[in-house]
């Protein structure tokens, strides 16, 4: 900033008092903008246990101190010692440490800056069918569902479609089920919800369906929205020449966890955990 000025400084003696005074006051429009919004960037976080923070004092560079917060909440600062700063936000964690400073008579009018360099208070757990499960922080840029999931590598290739997100809100546990690609088919991303610390997300094993009998390729398979009976047999590579697609017969289980056998045609629906089975051509 100090360069900008200095280059518009320059500038200013070959243009007209009036406009250099526009000039001037642009500028300081646009200083007072970036400053007020680092100020409210900086002052939405709150410190917590396992954050690493950076303390610098001006013109006492042996009290520049680098240190994690401890479980109890605290940090230790030269000459002072042990400091609570758990729950307060960096600006009014830098007014206790110049305050402490000032009673101890250490430092008679200290300009104390704390930056905070990991955040580890605030996480959230991401578990199931993602590339990369495990616990991710939460920032003021990225503290949404898409982008804890983006974190984790995305969904993997055997995960469903509705991701589960246990919140915490006001001590109570809430149970969502987030269609996560339908928000973006419909352009709704309503549901895109804002995590907080100690919110997990897990993504279940998509619903799958199986085939076997004269099939090229018998197995399980993904089940897709509205998948039909056809279409799952073209996934497993079609009747072979032995086969036929009359008579198919589907093994479906039902809610008691017994399973009935049914007759199928082309065009039927396919549910999770149903059984394709392809007989053999009479002829």
């Amino acid at each position: 900033m100090r360069l900008l000025f200095r280059s518009f400084a320059y500038g200013i003696r070959f243009v007209s008092p009036s406009a250099a005074r526009r000039l001037v006051a642009a500028l300081m429009c646009i200083a007072g903008m970036t400053l007020s919004g680092a100020a409210f960037g900086q002052s939405r976080e709150t410190l917590g246990e396992g954050d690493s923070i950076r303390i610098t004092v001006f013109q006492n560079p042996d009290l520049t101190t680098e240190t994690r917060i401890s479980e109890r909440g605290t940090i230790t600062f030269p000459l002072v010692g042990e400091i609570s700063l758990a729950g307060l936000a960096p600006v009014d964690a830098e007014a206790r440490i110049a305050e402490k400073l000032i009673k101890g008579k250490f430092v008679l009018k200290p300009q104390v800056s704390l930056n905070v360099v990991r955040v580890r208070s605030r996480q959230v757990s991401v578990l199931g069918q993602v590339a990369r499960p495990g616990r991710y922080p939460l920032d003021d840029t990225s503290s949404n569902l898409t982008d804890i999931l983006a974190l984790a590598g995305g969904v993997s290739p055997t995960g469903d479609d509705n991701v589960t997100v246990m919140i915490r809100r006001n001590g109570k546990t809430t149970k969502l089920e987030i269609n996560v690609p339908s928000m973006y088919r419909t352009g709704d991303l309503s549901r895109n919800l804002q995590l907080e610390n100690g919110d997990t997300i897990f993504v279940q094993r998509a619903p799958v369906f199986y085939i076997y009998g004269e099939v090229q390729r018998a197995g399980s398979y993904r089940l897709e929205q509205a998948m039909t009976v056809m279409q799952a047999l073209s996934l497993g590579g079609g009747v072979t020449p032995r086969g036929t697609d009359r008579g198919l017969k589907i093994r479906r289980k039902k809610p008691d966890g017994t399973f009935q056998a049914i007759e199928a045609h082309l065009t039927d629906p396919v549910q999770p955990d149903d059984v394709i089975y392809v007989r053999e051509s009479l002829f």
